[in-house]
């Protein structure tokens, strides 16, 4: 297996427009992400945290998550569902994505079978990178 991630995006106003689900799906169809868990939350105004179904969010006629729906691996707990409504701002949703990184599963089991082991791992936020380029670029 490759490493696992998981990512909580926030949409203020519950607005979804699904502008990002045509590459989420080229992703899973080039086969560098493999979706576990795909699950949609919404923080009301009380601060109560519920769950949302899958919605046709251009009001094209279709389902927009239709080729997700059931991807639940089971990974998702109530707990993780709550900690992420912490995050949010009443009144907004948010989209709740368990992943594997397909794409370096090969590598992890070479590695494991040359003997070596992940002894850390971490990411950096996209705005200290830019921030960082751009003081580089500054210098």
């Amino acid at each position: 297996m490759g490493p696992i991630d998981y990512i909580v995006v926030e949409f203020p106003g519950n607005r979804m427009t699904g502008e990002g689900l045509p590459i989420l799906v080229d992703l899973v169809d080039r086969g560098l992400i493999r979706i576990l868990d795909l699950l949609f939350v919404r923080k009301d105004a009380d601060g109560s945290v519920v769950g949302m179904e899958i919605a046709d969010f251009d009001a094209d006629g279709t389902l927009d998550l239709a080729v997700f729906e059931g991807a639940s691996s089971g990974l998702l707990g109530e707990d993780d569902i709550e900690e992420a409504g912490k995050a949010l701002e009443p009144g907004n949703s948010a989209g709740i994505l368990v992943y594997e990184n397909v794409w370096a599963a090969p590598l992890a089991t070479a590695l494991r079978r040359g003997g070596a082991q992940m002894v850390a791992s971490g990411r950096i936020p996209v705005p200290a990178v830019l921030a960082a380029l751009e003081e580089t670029d500054a210098g």
